[in-house]
């Protein structure tokens, strides 16, 4: 029997261990056209479909499995992106959701003034949140129209699943907009490095399973307007989460990130924890507008409905009572906090709920810790409870 020497992964990711010199072996990696047999063409390291010609094996069960596949190992352990040329061919339809987006934009920039995004300044963009709900209630024949494009129903399905729950964004980037810093998404993209590094590594190994991104562009955008800014194979670097705050490993970013001109109608979809950043618009006359698309799994549910808040009510007067005493251990209250409230910040409202000290807004758990160290009434929690449920609803 031969004594396996090969020391074991670690259990957790730390930022300062990452390893630039494996980040960059990785993301020199060159994409085989005979991995993407039914891309058109690789541009920049990146695959591209012309919809149009793979209409037809849409419409065929066993063709677009095969396609979806072809996909799906791209995200995978491929170049982690893509783009469905014409994936979106309803020019009209995208013009028509792109008034009723400008239109929100006008009312909410009237109400509230101009806001941060997750990853760039106020005031290089405009950002409307769930785009989704609000174009729906707005226009649903344009809805229905917009969304009717099996081309962005099978990429969603091919790294998802069936049954997956889409969302949407618009980011707006005006001439002279500045480009996001390097990042990675949701889910723990948007954790801060400290949070990030209590999960374990198999579970950076499963966020990005969870989720996908897309865009669909509403106009033509060159280079010089700034589309995405992607670094191919840079999800494969597992420890990319803790990585990339890193400003080395931002600077390889910057340095070897490619950005692919793309036009009204076409799609781009990557896998959430490829390095990528909106890019800077240096055009003089283009409007960027972009439809992010975030769309999760449908196995993020939980298997029973639980009235966390109920529990909360109930259980602060004997928990802050035990607190007080000190017959609880720090551990042992936070045991009982992870058993009894909601610890994740999302779904919610990001209108009205947005990031406090951080890319996530404040949680039903993080309302408990507080109510209980610092001996709240009941009516207090309470009301903090129904002002956070309030701010969550769509």
């Amino acid at each position: 029997m031969t004594l396996d020497l090969t020391p074991p992964a670690p259990g957790y990711y730390a930022e300062a261990e990452c390893d630039l010199e494996a980040f960059r072996t990785l993301t020199a990696l060159c994409v085989d056209q005979a991995d993407v047999p039914q891309a058109g063409a690789i541009t920049c390291n990146v695959p591209v479909y012309d919809i149009d010609r793979l209409a037809p094996a849409l419409d065929a069960s066993e063709t677009r499995r095969a396609l979806m596949s072809e996909w799906a190992k791209i995200l995978h352990s491929g170049a982690g992106v893509f783009v469905l040329k014409q994936a979106c061919p309803d020019h009209a339809a995208i013009d028509d959701a792109t008034a009723e987006y400008q239109a929100i934009i006008a009312q909410e920039r009237a109400a509230s003034g101009a806001r941060a995004d997750h990853f760039a300044a106020a005031g290089s963009n405009d950002r409307i949140w769930n785009s989704l709900q609000k174009l729906a209630l707005a226009a649903p024949q344009t809805f229905v129209r917009y969304f009717s494009s099996p081309a962005v129903d099978a990429a969603c399905e091919a790294w998802l699943g069936p049954n997956y729950q889409m969302t949407a964004q618009i980011n707006l980037v005006h001439p002279g907009g500045q480009a996001q810093q390097a990042h990675r998404d949701y889910h723990l993209g948007f954790q801060t490095a400290e949070i990030s590094a209590t999960y374990p590594a198999h579970v950076h190994d499963l966020s990005p399973l969870m989720t996908l991104q897309g865009g669909i562009a509403h106009c033509d955008m060159p280079v010089e307007a700034g589309p995405t800014k992607l670094l191919p194979f840079s999800q494969l670097y597992r420890p990319g989460y803790a990585a990339w705050r890193r400003a080395d490993f931002r600077a390889h970013f910057d340095a070897h990130c490619v950005q692919l001109p793309l036009e009204k109608g076409d799609a781009l979809f990557f896998n959430p924890a490829l390095f990528h950043a909106a890019g800077a618009n240096h055009s003089a006359d283009i409007h960027r507008m972009v439809n992010l698309l975030q769309i999760s799994s449908a196995f993020g549910r939980a298997m029973e409905s639980v009235d966390r808040a109920a529990i909360c009510r109930a259980i602060h007067a004997p928990l802050t009572e035990a607190v007080a005493q000190n017959t609880m251990s720090k551990q042992a209250r936070e045991a009982v906090l992870g058993a009894a409230a909601e610890g994740y910040s999302f779904p919610t409202n990001l209108d009205r709920d947005p990031p406090v000290g951080g890319l996530a807004p404040a949680t039903q758990k993080d309302l408990l810790r507080e109510a209980v160290l610092n001996q709240w009434t009941d009516d207090a929690l309470a009301q903090a409870l129904a002002d956070l449920q309030a701010r969550q609803h769509p």
